[in-house]
């Protein structure tokens, strides 16, 4: 059967607006649950570190929600140090890192060494109130050899004393830099002191081989060097006040229900 030129194109754009609408919603619904399951595994990581499931633990959504109605989520301003009354969903700090009025440029010493020019205004802090649990876990992030690493430091409610670290996303060399997930490695940190009475971080990742002070400072990973120097500086700068600092009276104070 012939077909004239105009039914060909015809049949053809048709088809093409009718793949087009599936592939359409196809990544639409892909989109929501790539979304639910990036917002399950940063929730899965926040119990981990505060101690509240097993390291390797891959709780179910239904679960995590039950652990998450013993945390509550702050938004805190990093300027004013505020405790805002914000949703906290509406917040997303690495996406508004770089967003015009919602984010500032960073520029001191610790700034530098993580290799951030600007983070978002801002930030989310989780207050678990487990009892017996009770912690707090602040987001960290900055360069490493290769890499951006994301993470959580947890620490009391005090702030004076580690729970744990944790990296969830990090593109370091395997069997060196990547060792920041080895849970070897991470079962370094509990223990260890958190902030001074002057909120300044004291925790610090040395040389391997190198600890003098065991409670403050944690061996660093042979042969990636590199990479443990950026740990101990990503958590200088979040704890700078360019960081968490300014809030951290104000997020201690709530840790303890004030």
């Amino acid at each position: 059967m012939d077909f004239s030129n105009r039914y060909i194109v015809t049949f053809a754009t048709g088809l093409c607006l009718v793949c087009s609408l599936i592939v359409s919603s196809i990544a639409v619904g892909l989109k929501d649950r790539i979304e639910a399951n990036k917002l399950l595994d940063k929730r899965t990581m926040v119990l981990r570190v505060a101690g509240l499931v097993e390291r390797e633990a891959k709780p179910t959504m239904e679960e995590v929600e039950i652990y998450f109605e013993n945390i509550e989520t702050i938004v805190i301003e990093r300027g004013s140090g505020s405790v805002l009354d914000v949703e906290p969903a509406t917040v997303d700090p690495r996406k508004q890192a770089k967003a015009a009025g919602l984010s500032s440029k960073v520029s001191g010493v610790f700034a530098k060494e993580s290799a951030l020019k600007s983070v978002a205004d801002r930030q989310l802090v989780y207050l678990v109130r487990t009892p017996g649990k009770e912690s707090v876990v602040f987001p960290v992030y900055g360069n490493g050899l290769w890499s951006t690493m994301y993470g959580f430091l947890c620490l009391k409610p005090d702030l004076k004393e580690v729970v744990g670290i944790i990296y969830y996303e990090q593109g370091e060399t395997a069997g060196l830099g990547g060792e920041v997930e080895n849970p070897t490695w991470l079962d370094k940190w509990p223990g260890k002191k958190g902030l001074d009475d002057r909120d300044t971080i004291l925790v610090e990742v040395v040389k391997s081989g190198q600890v003098k002070d065991p409670t403050t400072q944690v061996d660093g990973i042979s042969g990636a060097t590199i990479t443990s120097v950026a740990v101990t500086s990503m958590l200088r700068f979040w704890f700078s006040d360019e960081g968490y600092g300014p809030a951290l009276a104000n997020i201690r104070n709530a840790a303890n229900g004030g």
